[in-house]
């Protein structure tokens, strides 16, 4: 029986995190499991207490917060399964969720990393993930399938390849990060797995989403719906992914489209919503983008 490592990163969401053990514990009946889970640097450390609540999970302080990427490539570093399983803190398990996860990546070697449905936890009923369509190079657009559907099952035709994989919860081989490497660190929020897909890809592997699998997901428990922190990253990093992956032709005409299309859109509409702050945060992400190198670690944004 192959061995699962399940990673999770923390940061000052401990109660969230403790009810995704505990949902691990209560639905997981796969033996051949290990739970690490990464603090990144909260302000009160929770380790110490969680060691005593939970003895047989293996947790990881960080002195400093790695964000997403370099909290599961911690994570994945001190792992000693022959798959990752790396999950959101804040999402809970179902049923057979790892087991099916293992049966799809033990039945076909072409598979890299494998994804479940995703459903949201507060409307269990509504879908939030049944795959991605294909990256559009020239706008930096894709789609997520059935988000906001009522899961009647008339999504789970497409176990299959998919476009990418989703942060909130994916299965990789180990043999992959040895290949396509680990999730580049200085996205530190936003598109490090797309980007980490698109090297899959490029290694030779496929990328599946697994409708038979289902977790769900409470969405935006650690930086919030809407934040400066996520406005920042979510504009830097996509002009950053486009930079890692897209020919010359694409970056051209993408950034003639940011340019005349999305750049006078976000004004308008953070002046709209009432949010006059965040255009100075936007252009910062642009300016990061002209100014650093693409693989630059710093990262442009005072962390708190």
């Amino acid at each position: 029986m192959k061995r699962v490592s399940i990673i999770t990163i923390n940061y000052n969401q401990h109660r969230v995190t403790e009810e995704l053990l505990r949902s691990v514990f209560d639905t997981n009946t796969y033996n051949e499991v290990e739970i690490i889970v990464v603090d990144n640097a909260s302000t009160i450390n929770p380790v110490p207490d969680w060691k005593k609540q939970f003895p047989s999970v293996r947790f990881i302080r960080s002195e400093k917060n790695l964000g997403f990427a370099g909290g599961n490539n911690l994570g994945i570093e001190q792992a000693t399964g022959d798959y990752f399983f790396l999950v959101n803190n804040d999402t809970e398990f179902t049923a057979g969720l790892i087991q099916t996860l293992v049966d799809v990546l033990e039945n076909n070697a072409r598979i890299g990393i494998v994804s479940p449905k995703i459903k949201y936890f507060d409307k269990p009923a509504m879908l939030q993930y049944a795959g991605f369509t294909p990256m559009n190079y020239f706008t930096a657009r894709n789609k997520c399938i059935g988000q906001f559907a009522t899961d009647n099952a008339q999504f789970d035709y497409l176990t299959g390849p998919t476009g990418f994989a989703h942060g909130a919860a994916m299965m990789i081989r180990k043999e992959v990060t040895a290949k396509a490497g680990l999730m580049a660190e200085n996205f530190f929020l936003y598109y490090e797995e797309m980007d980490w897909c698109e090297r899959i890809k490029r290694s030779g592997y496929e990328v599946w989403v697994c409708m038979q699998a289902v977790i769900y997901h409470k969405e935006s428990v650690s930086v919030g719906k809407t934040s400066a922190l996520k406005e920042y990253f979510m504009n830097r990093n996509r002009l950053l992914f486009l930079r890692k992956n897209a020919n010359v032709l694409h970056n051209i005409v993408f950034y003639i489209y940011f340019s005349l299309i999305i750049v006078p859109r976000n004004l308008i509409r953070y002046i709209m919503d009432g949010n006059p702050g965040y255009i100075p945060v936007f252009m910062r992400a642009i300016w990061w983008n002209i100014f650093h190198n693409k693989n630059s670690n710093n990262l442009g944004y005072q962390l708190n």
